[in-house]
């Protein structure tokens, strides 16, 4: 895919890598309690891609894959544990990348609060953005 490739990403130890292709598909802030839990942050910012616009291009034995839900599993580095990727029933055809492990820009900006019923009231939201209850 490099050829046709916008931009790359990966873990923290490198050990993972990927290359992506836009148009990504949306781009949302993501309050819910597992994806607060998985990465430990307040909220984590995905964005959707066509999984035809996603390869792992360097250390797939080292990405490991969790069941969160029976509709849901994230992707994650064996060695330093990074989370990086989601999947969902809910979202065929789709993979959701973390924009913190995407290396720059992409071709958008976060749209969306999703799962907002969830949201610590210790983090500040953009209240600019459109609250999407899922």
């Amino acid at each position: 895919m490099s050829e046709k490739s916008n931009a790359t990403g990966g873990c923290l130890c490198r050990a993972v890598s990927f290359e992506l292709r836009f148009p990504s598909k949306w781009c949302a802030h993501c309050h819910c309690g597992m994806c607060r839990r998985a990465h430990g942050a307040g909220f984590v910012t995905w964005a959707g891609f066509d999984e035809g616009h996603f390869e792992v291009t360097a250390g797939n034995d080292q990405l490991a894959w969790y069941r969160s839900s029976t509709a849901a599993q994230r992707g994650f580095c064996r060695r330093c544990g990074s989370s990086m990727l989601f999947q969902s029933s809910r979202w065929p055809g789709e993979m959701h990348v973390a924009l913190g492990s995407i290396h720059g820009p992409i071709d958008r900006k976060p749209e969306a609060n999703v799962c907002m019923d969830n949201h610590v009231d210790w983090m500040p939201v953009d209240q600019d953005l459109l609250c999407v209850k899922l």
